[in-house]
């Protein structure tokens, strides 16, 4: 199984998740997605789209002080992660 560093829906650096991942279904730790991303086995916004993600954590990073600029290069490469790859 492979190993993510990034969640794969947001590109957040996992270990700056404070619940350390997401959960499945049964409550296990998933080790693909933040737990801002995905809960209980399920995306916590299903209807998002790759380009939506991108600008909303362009915005968050923004609110924490990072310039436009380095926010935009964060996140150039959301549409390439495991969850916008087959659409």
């Amino acid at each position: 199984m492979q190993t993510y560093k990034n969640c794969q829906s947001c590109g957040m650096p996992l270990n700056k998740d404070s619940n350390k991942g997401g959960t499945e279904t049964d409550g296990t730790k998933t080790e693909k997605f933040c737990s801002h991303c995905y809960d209980k086995g399920k995306f916590t916004r299903p209807e998002i789209t790759a380009d939506e993600m991108k600008a909303l954590v362009k915005g968050q990073l923004k609110k924490m002080g990072f310039p436009g600029f380095i926010a935009g290069f964060f996140t150039k490469n959301i549409p390439k992660l495991e969850r916008w790859k087959n659409n």
